[in-house]
Order: structure tokens, then sequence, then C-alpha cells
């Protein structure tokens, strides 16, 4: 006879269950509109869930918007994690990334619109790709291989111009998006420090086979 489930933790799964559902409703409602007005209630029905479970898992809109985008930005920096494997250079893992990024935007869509819609504190303060931007340049700092004079200011230039490549990927279609990461990659890289024929032999290095 099989083992019965036990009753905790039956309730920590469904808990878990509802909490996600939340989660994709919101994700779902950032990446069509950004647009956060949208009542609890229709929140809890878009994810088939009762109005008072919201109270449940989230003190405010704002606490699920949060964690919608903290989702979305984790899923999509653990999918660049995959492909950059291996990768110690902190100047090619932050040329990597921004590449990937573009070339992730045909298969993540929904992720790529959250960007767009979120606001740039929103995608900066929680998890996913700012965490590991800050990681990769205080890493290059730290080994000559960066010249940051401040990090905050290096780390707003870095997040501003992920959004900006998206929003051409978003905006217009015409623009090759690889060949302007591999651009946007080599002007970064020259203001960490690098020398402009260092940069660009970085910036344009090869990619992970998997990406």
């Amino acid at each position: 006879m099989p083992m019965s489930v036990p009753l905790s933790n039956r309730f920590e799964r469904r808990r878990s269950e509802t909490r996600q559902a939340l989660v994709r409703a919101a994700r779902q409602i950032l990446a069509e509109s950004g647009d956060t007005s949208a009542s609890i209630r229709a929140i809890a029905e878009r994810a088939d869930v009762g109005f008072g479970s919201f109270y449940n898992h989230f003190g405010s809109k704002s606490d699920l918007f949060d964690a919608a985008v903290d989702d979305a930005m984790e899923e999509f920096a653990q999918a660049i994690d995959e492909r950059l494997h291996g990768v110690d250079d902190p100047a090619e893992r932050l040329a990597g990334g921004l590449r990937l990024s573009a070339r992730l935007a045909e298969s993540h869509p929904e992720i790529m619109r959250i960007l767009c819609h979120s606001e740039l504190g929103r995608i900066c303060a929680g998890s996913g790709l700012a965490p590991r931007a800050r990681r990769d340049v205080e890493q290059g700092s730290a080994s000559g291989r960066f010249t940051v004079v401040d990090l905050v200011i290096a780390l707003s230039a870095l997040n501003g111009s992920l959004l900006a490549l998206l929003e051409l990927w978003f905006s217009k279609p015409e623009v090759d998006i690889d060949q302007a990461a591999g651009t946007m990659a080599e002007m970064l890289l020259h203001m960490l420090g690098l020398s402009p024929d260092e940069a660009r032999d970085v910036a344009w290095g090869p990619l992970s086979a998997a990406a």
C-alpha cells in the first residue's frame, strides 16, 4: 500500500501552487501591458484562485508584481548561466550575457516584454541579471580587469544598456539585434576599462554552442 502524503506536505504543496499561480498571472499582466492597476479580484480570477488566497501570500499588489519580476528575471538569468557555464573571465561573462539576452529574446518573449514594461528600479532591485552583473563588475575590478570609478554608475549603465537593447528588439524589428548586442557589449567593455582592441575581441568572441 502506498504511503499517504502527510497533511502538512499537501498543505505546503497547495500553498506553493497557489502562490505560483498568482505570480504567473502577474507575469502575464506585466508582459501584456505593464499595467499594474488590475484589481486583486481580477488577478485572483486570472490565477483561478480564491480572492482571499491573495493575502495569504502577498501584502499588496506591489509585492506581487515585485515577486513576478523577480521570478521572470531569475528564470532568464538561469537560462544565461547555463550557456555561460565554465566561463571565468568577468569581461566574457558580461559580453556573453548581453549577447545571449538578445538571442534569448525569441525563445523567452514573455520575459522580454516584462523587462520592457517594467521600471528599471524594479528590475535592478531583485534577483536575476542585476546581482550577476554586480558580481562580474566587482570581480573584474578586484582582479584589475576593469577600471571602475563608481560601481553604482557602472551598474546603472549596464542595466540601462540592456533595457535599451531590448527596447530595440521590441519596437524596431528591422534592427539586427545580434549585431546591436555585440556593438553594445564592445562599447560597455571599453567603458569598463578594456582597450578598444581587447573590448572588440572579447565582445565578438565565440559564444557557447548551446546559445
